[in-house]
């Protein structure tokens, strides 16, 4: 399969700084939601942040083309000519790291905050997957019924608080079924390892500044793809959250833009 044709991405700009940063979201999200972050860091970065498909104001995915392609072509086409620093929050961070991995030239620093690359988990931890798929069963045998409306709930409950969103406005959970159905598209991707980034002379490879984030209550197979990059990535570096569980961009603003800033200063 290949990425969506014609597919073009809304982009959000946030932000004046001179600094420019490739912002990409987590799926069920929308490029505002590093909202957050740029009121801490936007007088000295501007976030570039373009909606997935089926994602904030984008159009929707084809159902026929390649999530996780679509998403790569897309990122990489609102990206400046010079290199950039780039941002991915869950999915978003698995592209991130994919787009470092196949076009390093267009990076200049990598920030992964909890990427749901589980293939790192699989090879390294293969204990903490029964953790992560017991708690994704809910969700998905919620989709395969067709009910996307529970499949998202169930889906937001497993990477957020509880009661989370029951607190969420009307709006904000139509546009989360409204993406619910892409996440199988990508399990090629993110647990088979579909693009080979763990074969030898790849993550191994990677010469850019590199910031792993994780949530101090991150579960168990999130804990060891941050590990098992960290191990595999020259020069990674890792940063925990305190208090913070998945959602640390948006929880916990203040502390995961501090641990970001760090990394900029040195990239």
């Amino acid at each position: 399969m290949t990425a969506q044709v014609g597919f073009t991405p809304h982009v959000s700009t946030l932000g004046s700084g001179p600094r420019r940063v490739l912002a990409l979201h987590c799926t069920l999200a929308f490029g505002g939601a590093w909202g957050g972050m740029v009121k801490l860091l936007g007088e000295d970065l501007t976030f570039v942040a373009p909606d997935m498909p089926s994602h904030g104001r984008s159009d929707d995915w084809d159902e026929r083309s390649s999530f996780a392609d679509t998403v790569l072509a897309a990122s990489l086409s609102v990206m400046d000519d010079a290199p950039m620093d780039v941002i991915g929050h869950s999915f978003g961070a698995a592209t991130a790291l994919r787009m470092a991995v196949e076009h390093p030239a267009r990076v200049r620093s990598i920030t992964l905050i909890e990427p749901v690359f589980f293939a790192v988990a699989m090879a390294d931890a293969p204990e903490t997957m029964g953790d992560h798929d017991g708690r994704a069963r809910p969700y998905q045998e919620a989709l395969q019924a067709g009910d996307r409306s529970l499949a998202a709930r169930l889906f937001n409950r497993l990477w957020s608080e509880a009661g989370t969103w029951d607190r969420l406005p009307d709006r904000t959970r139509a546009a989360m079924t409204r993406a619910i159905h892409v996440v199988p598209d990508a399990d090629a991707f993110l647990f088979d390892d579909l693009c080979g980034m763990l074969k030898p002379g790849r993550l191994d490879a990677l010469s850019v500044p590199t910031l792993l984030i994780r949530g101090e209550q991150a579960l168990p197979a999130i804990a060891a793809v941050n590990d098992g990059l960290c191990k595999r990535i020259p020069g990674a570096v890792q940063s925990v959250i305190a208090g913070a569980g998945h959602m640390a961009p948006i929880s916990h603003p203040a502390e995961t833009s501090e641990a970001f800033a760090s990394l900029l200063e040195r990239a």
